[in-house]
Formats: C-alpha cells, structure tokens, sequence
C-alpha cells in the first residue's frame, strides 16, 4: 500500500505512530488491524493522513482512497469511527453500519474496545466501496450509463 503526501513510503498509521502522535493504546491496536483488512480486500488503495489540526492534537485522520475516498478512521476517547464516504449507496448484508445511519451520504463503523469488525464482511465493504467509486468514474467520463 503506498502513502501519500509523505515523505516516507510507510503507511499513515505506522508514520503516525512512529512520530508518537498515534494513541498507542487499544485503539491503535484495532486502526492497525483496519488497516490490514483493507489492504487485504485491496492492495491497491492509497493511505494518507489528512486533516491535521490542534483540535486532534495534530495526529491528523488516516484516509484510504481509490478511485475516491473509501473510508476514514477517526479515533476518539472510547471508539474508533471508520466513516464511509459514500457508505449510503453501499449494500451491507452483514449490518457492519451503526452510526452515522441519519445521512443520506455517509455511513459509519464505531468500533468500541473488545469489539472486533467481523474481517470478511468488512473486507467485502471495502471492495464494494471501491467498486463504486469505479462505476461513478466511468459515469462522469460517460463511459458508461
């Protein structure tokens, strides 16, 4: 997986922990974790961190792209938030959403400590994201209808 917008060729969340800006606790632990599932489900995807300002003590957010934002992971004091960029339009037979449900756009995985996000329908999640991110650029390119 390559990294973007960093002078390393690490990936974020290892720059970031590296840099000891990362929460070196069971959230990291579960970002890493995150982090090998989608680059599983596919070895393609580009992460960056984005997004670095005071108000998350300059760590930034891991943000995973191909062909577009897939998904971000934000890690707050007693989760993980992985938000979908267009979780909305994605199927989700395994009922992996559970927060950000209200959009008409953006879906949510929170991920609370000891909780596990079940690897192949998570893995599935990804693919399809990355699925439609493709349909839409053959669409806007008119490639397609």
């Amino acid at each position: 997986m390559k990294a973007s917008q960093s002078s390393s060729k690490q990936p974020a969340s290892e720059s970031m922990n590296e840099k000891g800006t990362a929460p070196t606790d069971w959230r990291f632990e579960a970002l890493c974790r995150i982090r090998a599932l989608i680059q599983e489900a596919d070895p393609h995807i580009v992460e960056e961190v984005k997004w670095r300002k005071p108000s998350n003590a300059m760590r930034g957010v891991p943000v995973w792209s191909h062909g577009g934002i897939i998904c971000t992971g934000e890690t707050y004091k007693d989760k993980l938030k992985l938000t979908f960029a267009k979780g909305a339009s994605l199927r989700d037979p395994a009922s992996l959403f559970n927060a950000s449900m209200e959009g008409s756009t953006r879906r949510a995985i929170d991920i609370f400590e000891g909780v596990e996000v079940e690897a192949t329908a998570f893995k599935a999640l990804i693919r399809a994201a990355v699925e439609l991110n493709a349909s839409l650029k053959k669409t806007k390119s008119g490639r397609a209808s």
